[in-house]
C-alpha cells in the first residue's frame, strides 16, 4: 500500500469513528433527555410492590456501558487513600467493640450482639472488595496485601474470590443452561434455579417441596454454599492463577491456625462459637441478603449469552437498596450497587455520588427499593424458579413440567 493510500485509509477510519461517536452521542443525549412514553407492565402492581422504582422503559440497544460511564462526574472514579484508610479505621473500631458487646452481653442479648458483630465484619469484606477491584489504593501490591489480610479474617481467600467475582461482573445476569457446553462461563454469583432441574427427576413434587423449604427458610445463609464451591477448588483456576490463589489459601490457614486455637485455649469450643462462628454467620447473612436483593426481583431478567446485553444487565438488571444508615456506614455503602456494576473502578466511598448521577441521567431505567421484610418476602415468595423469561413458584414449575410430560 502506498503512503498516500495509507493516509487516505486512516482518514477514512477517523471519519468513520467521528460519525460513529456523533451518532452514539445523539443516541445517549436522546435517551437522557427523553421523557417516558410508555410504562412497562409488571406482574406485581406498583402499589403492591416493595420496589419504589422499576425501569419504566427498556434501555435502547445502542447504549453501552461506556456511554453510561461518560455521563458520570470524573470525581467518582478518583481514589483517595485517606478515605480508604478511614474505612479501615471505622471497621477496626467497630469489630472490637462488637466483640466486647458479645463478651458482656447476657445470653438473651447475644443474638443482638452477634448481629452487630456480623454487620461490622461485613465491613472487613468491603475493604477487601475495594482492594480486589484496585480501588482501595493506586498501589497494586498494597491492594493485594490489604485484600489478603482482610478477607483471611473471614476465611475468604482473596485471590480466588477476586477471580470468581470478576467473572460475575463480566457476565452479570447471564443465564447458564443445562445444555451449555463444558467450559461455558455465565454469571457465577447468582443463578436462578430453572425448570430444567426437574428433568429426569423421579419425584418432582418431593423435590419441589424440599427446594421450597430450603429457599424460604435458609436463603440468608446460601452464600456459604457459594463460598465452599467456588473458592477452594484448584480445578476452577488456571496454572497461571494458582500461585496467587495458594498465597490466599495460606493467609487463611495462618489466620485460622492462630485465631482458632487461641479461642479454644481461652474459652474452649464455646469461645470459638461465641466470638467467631456466630459473627461469621452474621456476615454471611449480609452476603446472602446483599446478593439476593441486588440481583433478584420478579421483573429482573436473566438472558442467554446470545441475547445478553452488558448495559441492560448492569444498569437495569441490578438493584439499589437503601438500608438504615448505621448499617450502610458499617458496610461502607456496599448496598449502593448499580454504579458498582456500571464501573468497578468506583471506590466504595464514592458510590453514593455516582448513584446520584445515575438517578439524574438514567433514572427511568433503574431499580430502587428499601430493605424490609416485605421486600424479602416478595423476592422469596415469587422468585423461586426461572422459566421462559419469568419467575414462577416451585409448585408452578412442577406443574408445568408435569403438563409437558403428559403432552409427550
Amino acid at each position: 500500500m502506498s503512503s498516500l493510500g495509507f493516509v487516505g485509509g486512516c482518514g477514512g477510519v477517523m471519519t468513520s469513528r467521528k460519525v460513529q461517536t456523533t451518532r452514539r452521542s445523539r443516541v445517549v443525549r436522546s435517551v437522557i433527555e427523553a421523557k417516558p412514553v410508555e410504562t412497562v407492565q409488571y406482574k406485581i402492581p406498583e402499589d403492591e410492590s416493595a420496589f419504589r422504582s422499576r425501569p419504566a422503559k427498556v434501555l435502547p440497544d445502542g447504549v453501552s456501558l461506556t456511554d453510561v460511564v461518560r455521563t458520570m462526574p470524573k470525581e467518582v472514579f478518583e481514589i483517595d487513600e485517606r478515605k480508604s484508610w478511614l474505612h479501615v479505621f471505622v471497621t477496626a473500631v467497630a469489630v472490637p467493640l462488637s466483640l466486647v458487646a458479645i463478651h458482656f452481653s447476657p445470653w438473651y442479648l447475644l443474638p443482638v450482639a452477634w448481629f452487630l458483630a456480623g454487620t461490622a465484619a461485613t465491613g472487613i469484606f468491603v475493604i477487601g472488595h475495594d482492594a480486589g477491584h484496585n480501588s482501595f489504593s493506586k498501589n497494586q501490591k498494597l491492594n493485594d496485601i490489604v485484600g489478603n489480610v482482610s478477607l483471611s479474617m473471614l476465611i475468604y481467600p482473596f485471590e480466588p474470590w477476586r477471580i470468581q467475582h470478576n467473572i460475575h461482573h463480566r457476565n452479570t445476569n447471564m443465564l447458564r443452561n443445562r445444555d451449555d457446553p463444558e467450559g461455558f462461563v455465565a454469571d457465577n454469583a447468582w443463578q436462578p434455579l430453572q425448570k430444567s432441574m426437574f428433568r429426569g427427576v423421579s419425584r418432582p413434587k418431593t423435590v419441589a417441596k424440599v427446594l421450597k423449604l430450603i429457599w424460604t427458610t435458609l436463603w440468608y445463609q446460601l452464600s456459604i454454599l457459594h463460598w465452599v464451591n467456588y473458592h477452594f477448588n484448584p480445578k476452577k483456576f488456571t496454572e497461571k492463577q494458582l500461585p496467587k490463589v495458594k498465597v490466599s489459601w495460606l493467609c487463611c490457614a495462618i489466620f485460622a491456625g492462630i485465631a482458632f486455637p487461641t479461642l479454644f485455649a481461652l474459652g474452649g469450643p464455646w469461645a470459638f462459637v461465641k466470638f467467631w462462628l456466630m459473627p461469621w454467620l452474621g456476615y454471611h447473612f449480609w452476603m446472602s441478603a446483599f446478593t439476593l436483593i441486588h440481583h433478584t426481583a420478579p421483573h429482573i431478567q436473566f438472558t442467554d449469552k446470545s441475547e445478553w446485553n452488558a448495559a441492560k444487565a448492569q444498569l437495569s438488571g441490578t438493584v439499589h437498596c437503601d438500608f438504615p444508615r448505621w448499617i450502610e456506614i458499617l458496610c461502607h455503602d456496599i448496598n449502593v450497587h448499580i454504579p458498582h456494576h456500571v464501573s468497578t473502578k468506583i471506590p466504595s466511598y464514592n458510590l453514593k455520588a455516582a448513584h446520584e448521577s445515575i438517578q439524574k441521567n438514567w433514572g427511568q431505567y433503574i431499580n430502587e427499593t428499601s430493605f424490609s421484610l416485605k421486600l424479602c418476602d416478595e423476592i422469596v415468595s415469587n422468585c423461586q424458579v426461572y422459566d421462559d423469561g419469568e419467575y414462577v413458584t416451585y409448585d408452578e414449575a412442577e406443574r408445568r413440567v408435569a403438563t409437558q410430560l403428559s403432552a409427550n
